[in-house]
């Protein structure tokens, strides 16, 4: 028993990259946590932790140790489950990151807690890439093609980008026929976040396979500002599909260049492998596949994103 609450111990340290903040999620102090953690070196004789007076990190050893401690806790929460009623009433803390999609995700997220009130749901809102098992999620949603083979995955839906300006900005400026006419246009530009370096929009290529000219007007990090500058008769800036739907429909944003606009995008949601799923985990799952764009399925190109 003290070699798995030293485990349990070890684990949570790693993840939280913290003794105190280990200490705290545990319930006991942050010496208990690092007397455990020391006893377990000793008995390893390796060394798990780089520490210093602010910050701990995982040596070598450790990071190797880490990846057979949540295999040894993943069996022993699903024989824990086997034995219990949660298989039955799915329960428990369920760590999640998310896209910056609020139009999108928060309401399958708000109908997912209503559904399922014992299991306490954390959310990361991010578009940064995270690495699902070593920084402790349960489940991430994200775009593309998984590239982790540790990683299990679910395709969620598709989703298409569109280029959308206001009417009363086309009306002063002119309607787009040709990406060429871009050049005359003001864009309105999404900035990764991580690089730096600016979305590009999916255009067709040129024929003679020169790219488009695009006068840049404003840059974000997010897209949720690009759209209400759109909205404002700012310029022409490119959207997700399900984000720019509502403000379609209300007619204050059009699509422009629709013939020359070419895109198809996914999204997934990815989980560490397991041989067992814990049942909070395998309820998240099925939920989001099918509520996700359930209120969508009868748009073209909105089944996800």
């Amino acid at each position: 028993m003290e070699s798995l609450n030293g485990i349990a111990f070890f684990v949570q340290a790693a993840e939280t990259r913290s003794f105190s903040e280990a200490g705290r999620l545990l319930g006991v102090s942050s010496s208990a946590v690092g007397k455990s953690v020391s006893r377990l070196e000793e008995r390893l004789g390796v060394r798990l932790f780089h520490r210093s007076t602010r910050s701990i990190t995982l040596t070598a050893e450790g990071a190797l140790f880490l990846e057979r401690c949540r295999r040894i806790q993943c069996e022993i929460e699903a024989a824990e489950l086997e034995l219990s009623e949660t298989q039955q009433s799915p329960r428990g803390r369920l760590r999640i990151s998310v896209p910056l999609a609020r139009v999108l995700i928060m309401p399958a997220l708000i109908a997912f807690m209503r559904r399922y009130p014992a299991i306490e749901l954390d959310v990361d809102f991010s578009n940064r890439l995270v690495d699902v098992i070593e920084d402790g999620f349960d489940a991430v949603i994200r775009t593309g093609e998984p590239a982790d083979s540790r990683l299990m995955s679910r395709p969620l839906g598709s989703y298409r980008l569109q280029l959308v300006a206001s009417p009363d900005y086309l009306a002063r400026h002119g309607v787009l026929e040709t990406p060429a006419d871009l050049a005359h246009h003001a864009c309105l530009m999404r900035k990764f976040f991580t690089t730096g370096k600016l979305e590009p929009w999916p255009l067709k290529p040129a024929e003679n396979g020169r790219e488009w000219t695009l006068p840049i007007r404003g840059v974000c990090s997010t897209s949720s500002p690009l759209m209400d500058m759109a909205i404002a008769g700012l310029g022409i800036t490119c959207l997700p599909n399900f984000m720019a739907r509502s403000a379609i429909e209300r007619g204050e944003l059009v699509t422009v260049l629709d013939a020359h606009v070419e895109h198809q995008g996914t999204f997934r949601l990815l989980w560490p492998s397991s041989k067992h799923l814990a049942p909070k985990l395998r309820v998240f799952i099925d939920f989001m596949a099918e509520s996700l764009f359930a209120e969508k399925a009868d748009a073209p190109g909105e089944v996800a994103g």
